[in-house]
Formats: C-alpha cells, sequence, structure tokens
C-alpha cells in the first residue's frame, strides 16, 4: 500500500469512527427522550408501575455514557484529532453528561410519579406539569435534531425557549405555594409537583447545553454565560 493509499484509508476509517459516535449519542438521546416522555405519562395518568419503570431503567442510560466516554477516550489517545475533530468529541463528551444528567431528572420524576399515584389527584390531572414536561420534551427533541444536522440556527432557537420553561416553572412554583397555604394538608403532594417541576426546569438547562455544543462544534465559539449569539 502506497503512503497516499494508506493516508486515505486511515482517513476514511477516523471518519467512520466519528459517524459511529455521532450515531451512537442520537441513540441515547432517543432512549432518554423516551425516559422523559414515560415520566411524564406516568405523572399524568398516575401510572405507579410505568413510573416505577423509568426509574428501573435509568440503567440502561448510564451504560451508554460509560461505553461512549470510552470510545471518545479511545479516539483522543490514538487519532490525536485537531481543529473541527477535535471540537466534535469534546462536544460529545459534554453532550452524553447533560443526556445522562437528563436520564437522572427523569428517574426522579419516576420516582415522584409512583409517589403521586397513590395520592388524591386534582381535578385538572397536573395540567401546568404536563405543559412544562410537553415543552420541555419538545426542547430535547429539537435539542437532539439540531445535534443530528449541525443545526446553528435551530440551536439559537432553542435557547430562546429555555427562557420560557423557567417562566413556567416559576408559575408553577407560585402556584403550589398558594395550594399549600390555601391547604396545609396538600403539603406533601404539592412538594412532589414542585420537585417534579423543578426536575423539568433542570432538563430544559441541560437541553439547552446540548445546543450551546452544536454552536461551539460548528463555530468554534462557546457561548456560555455570554447571552450573545451573534458572531464576535
Amino acid at each position: 500500500m502506497q503512503p497516499t493509499d494508506l493516508t486515505d484509508h486511515i482517513s476514511k476509517r477516523f471518519n467512520k469512527d466519528l459517524e459511529g459516535l455521532r450515531n451512537k449519542v442520537l441513540a441515547m438521546g432517543g432512549l432518554v427522550e423516551t425516559q422523559l416522555s414515560d415520566s411524564i405519562e406516568a405523572v399524568v395518568s398516575g401510572d405507579s408501575a410505568l413510573g416505577l419503570r423509568v426509574a428501573k431503567d435509568d440503567y440502561k442510560v448510564n451504560k451508554l455514557e460509560v461505553s461512549i466516554d470510552e470510545e471518545c477516550g479511545r479516539i483522543l489517545a490514538t487519532r490525536a484529532p485537531a481543529a473541527g475533530d477535535l471540537r466534535l468529541i469534546v462536544a460529545i463528551i459534554k453532550t452524553i453528561t447533560d443526556l445522562e444528567r437528563i436520564g437522572d431528572e427523569a428517574e426522579k420524576i419516576g420516582y415522584l410519579a409512583s409517589k403521586l399515584a397513590g395520592m388524591d389527584r386534582p381535578a385538572d390531572s397536573y395540567r401546568e406539569l404536563k405543559n412544562l414536561g410537553d415543552h420541555v420534551l419538545h426542547m430535547l427533541r429539537d435539542a437532539m435534531n439540531a445535534f443530528a444536522r449541525l443545526d446553528v440556527e435551530a440551536s439559537k432557537l432553542i435557547l430562546i425557549e429555555d427562557e420560557r420553561v423557567d417562566e413556567e416553572y416559576d408559575a408553577i412554583t407560585r402556584q403550589c405555594i398558594t395550594f399549600m397555604m390555601e391547604d396545609p394538608h396538600s403539603v406533601k403532594r404539592v412538594m412532589n409537583v414542585t420537585w417534579a417541576a423543578r426536575a423539568l426546569e433542570r432538563i430544559g438547562d441541560h437541553a439547552k447545553n446540548i445546543c450551546e455544543y452544536v454552536i461551539y462544534m460548528v463555530e468554534g465559539r462557546d457561548i456560555r454565560h455570554t447571552h450573545n449569539l451573534d458572531k464576535q
């Protein structure tokens, strides 16, 4: 094999490795989306068994994170990637950390759903919590789609959505405080709702982080804490 052929072969193999990594991240994102969707459904429907199943299945997300992280370490050690390829590896390592934390929050919501299932249910079946959950779930899906397409513009739109999620969370928190003041007997149930809402708000933050990594991958800019989406 000629040196040029060997270089071309190595380059193709490296690109294949990177594409395989991206596909694993997308698979992990899909699993986390399912966990989140099921945890929201468990709260709304009062399905204790579903909530506990979500919590029990969190190990699958953790296992994927370890696998992808090990693969990234191998590539860093053997390929010594530079420039855009290095940014991709760094962004993947950060993304799977956020996905794993989303899985942890979904696990938490699953446990809370199992507790809420055994308590008196409000007439609206936790409508506000469902709305927040659906909003966050769409954020996560859009974030993973932006990751798949390396779509900077879509990522910027999702960053704005996180501000709306924060507003919804604040509204639920105020509502919960009012409920507890009006009916002290509801404190335990309402606190569970508050913790579930907090978990959803954190998931929105993690989805926002993934979008920031997409911008970093494509443009090489770290926009965290800057609140400035325009090119410098």
